[in-house]
């Protein structure tokens, strides 16, 4: 009984002397393994808590750093794959990161890197969603007609464990601008819809 006991004292205290060389080469063994999960765990912390203190906002921001960058490989990521992304400028959304890839592929291949997208004014008090007032600049002076506002929705992704945007629309200033003639247009379409209102369903 009492060699056990001291057997049992060494291999978790390290301190008595029983088989002196064979206790202390157990000891240190123990405490490596010890220390090497305990720097794989406090690796993998760190790494979970910067992923989730990233918020949506920054995840937005990331999102504009890759597409002045031209980098498709940084801005992948960011986008769900499910997506659904609407310009407005065109006739029908984006469905789905490949698709959405693809049109900031051919942007990137077509527009000059020195025309940059500047962020003017961006919400970050909500955890899902971002709002985005934005111009382009040329080598650092405004584009003519490229003010505009942009809307985000992110949601956390279990593969990627990171925010994700699922949704995006892009408002842009028109070169063209009616001014109070658009009001006119608006009054005289309300006009035919409240004496013909079967013409609202064409809608």
């Amino acid at each position: 009984m009492p060699p056990l006991q001291l057997h049992l004292h060494a291999a978790t205290a390290g301190a008595a002397r029983h088989g002196n060389l064979t206790v202390r080469q157990s000891s240190r063994c123990f405490c490596s393994i010890s220390r090497g999960r305990r720097t794989a765990l406090v690796a993998t912390a760190a790494a979970t808590r910067e992923s989730k203190t990233r918020t949506a906002a920054d995840v937005v921001r990331e999102f504009y750093d890759g597409v002045n960058r031209r980098d498709l490989a940084a801005v992948a990521p960011l986008i769900a794959e499910e997506c659904v992304y609407e310009d407005l400028v065109f006739p029908r959304p984006f469905v789905g990161r490949d698709q959405i890839i693809g049109f900031f592929g051919e942007f990137m291949g077509t527009i000059s890197p020195d025309l940059q997208f500047v962020i003017d004014d961006i919400s970050g008090e909500d955890s899902v969603a971002v709002g985005v007032t934005w111009h382009l600049e040329w080598r650092g002076k405004p584009f003519p007609f490229s003010r505009g506002c942009s809307f985000y929705r992110l949601l956390d992704s279990d593969q990627q464990e990171q925010l994700q945007i699922v949704y995006g629309r892009d408002c842009v200033e028109p070169a063209a601008k009616p001014g109070d003639f658009a009001l006119v247009i608006i009054r005289g379409v309300t006009w035919i819809f409240e004496r013909f209102p079967s013409l609202a369903g064409m809608l």
